[in-house]
Parts: C-alpha cells; structure tokens; sequence
C-alpha cells in the first residue's frame, strides 16, 4: 500500500454513457449496474486519461492509500476481457456506445428463448408494423460478447457490412427476430473472427445461424470461418449462407 492517485467515480453524476470505459487502457473502469465503476484499484494508474472524457464531471483522482499499480494483474486482466469478447478496444473512433441493452422497438431480444426449430427463412413474415427490427445493441461481431444473453438459443444472424447497404429490406427479411453480429470479412482479422465465432457457438448454443454475405470474392471469408467454427464446436447447429448481389437480389442460398 502507498498514498497515490486513484480515479474516484461519482455514482449520483455518472450516466452510465461509458466513455471512461473506452478512454482506460487499463480495463480499470466497467459499466456494472448501469453505472461506470472502479473494478480495482490495482489496476489503476492513476494518471486519469478517463478525465477528459466524462461528460456529468463525474470523475476526478484523488491521492488516498491505496495498492500499488500492478501492470502484470492488469495484463492478465485485460486478456481475460479479450477472451470474453468483452474488451472495448476495437471500436477505432472511440464511440462510446457499447453497453449492451435490448431494443423493445426491435421486436424484443431475439435471444430470450430457445428455439428448437429450423433456422428461420428470409422469407419469413416479419412482425407487423414499419420500422426497425434490431432486437439489440450493439451488433459488431469485435464488441457482442460470446456469452451476451440475447444470443442464447437465438437464430443468428451474422452479416457482412455491406450487405445491410445492398438489401432495401434488410430489416424484414434478415432483422425480425434474429440476433445479429455484424463484420466485414476484407478489413478485419478473420482469425479473430474464427476464434470468437467458436466462442459463440459455445457460449449461445444457437437455435441456428444464417451468413449474409456480398457476391464479391472477398466476402467469402465471413462465410468460410462462420462453418469453421461451426463444425468444430457444434456440428449439429444447421447454417444458411446466403449470398446477395451488389445490385441487392439474393443469388443464391447454400443449406449446411
């Protein structure tokens, strides 16, 4: 123990926006309970880049005993986020936005029953009304934890970016009631994506999953690891790849 500075976080101000969460390479700082909290002081290095951040003035360092800055148990930490997809890293820009949360307006959470049935169709009705079918937040393949609870026993969806800009009625046909993880096979690390699929496979024990892949060469891969890690971990689950034209008709429908 040694007197050093430590971030302290206002509960009563904090909004639970998670920009702190983003701002700490440390790992220091998570969203439990709506709210953003120290997890350990341990892993704190007090140099409060987290500051800068808050928008309710909700953080401040203050100098209090305190366990010594252990850069070896923040290390460790930070891997065992990564593993469970739950690192906050990924997201470039710096977005805040990655606390998980379901859309009631979306049709509800896909994943808040097992489905024993067959993977769902595109040609299924989607629930009546216009508007969004997004069941959940946040959809990035890099920020959905593996063991997220709107992807248990949920119909998966994984899809290409471009696809969501090619299909006029995404929403419809893909959206209603699946749970949906979205990457781009060409700019991101598709080992990763293999690695986190199995994860998924693992941890959500999907009722079934459908790819959503462009006709470009490129976009193969998002398909390619989708059936790795499916056959490696759990064979039985079946899996659609459909693959769509840039001009946005469906080309083709691969049952595996």
């Amino acid at each position: 123990m040694s007197e050093r500075n430590i971030v302290r976080i206002d509960e009563e101000r904090c909004n639970g926006c998670g920009q702190c969460v983003t701002a700490c390479a440390e790992g220091a700082i998570e969203i439990v309970g709506g709210k953003a909290r120290l997890v350990s002081e341990s892993y704190c290095d007090g140099l409060g880049a987290c500051l800068g951040t808050c928008p309710q003035d909700a953080i401040t360092v203050e100098k209090h005993e305190a366990p010594e800055f252990d850069e070896e148990a923040v290390r460790k930490h930070l891997a065992r986020k990564q593993k469970a997809g739950t690192d906050p890293e990924p997201l470039p820009c710096g977005c805040p936005g990655t606390a998980m949360r379901s859309l009631a307006g979306g049709g509800g959470c896909p994943g808040s029953a097992v489905s024993a049935g067959p993977v769902k169709s595109a040609a299924t009705p989607a629930a009546p009304g216009g508007g969004s079918q997004l069941g959940h937040w946040p959809v990035q393949l890099r920020l959905v934890p593996a063991n997220a609870p709107f992807l248990k026993g949920a119909d998966i969806l994984i899809a290409a970016d471009c696809s969501a800009y090619a299909l006029a009625d995404i929403h419809r046909r893909y959206l209603s009631g699946r749970a949906v993880l979205v990457g781009c096979p060409k700019l991101d690390d598709l080992e990763f994506y293999r690695e986190k699929l199995k994860d998924v496979f693992r941890e959500a024990q999907p009722a079934g999953v459908t790819v959503l892949r462009m006709e470009v060469p490129c976009c193969a891969g998002i398909a390619h690891v989708a059936k790795e890690a499916r056959d490696e971990v759990a064979p039985e689950v079946p899996l659609e790849i459909h693959t769509i034209a840039i001009a946005g008709d469906k080309i083709d429908v691969a049952i595996s």
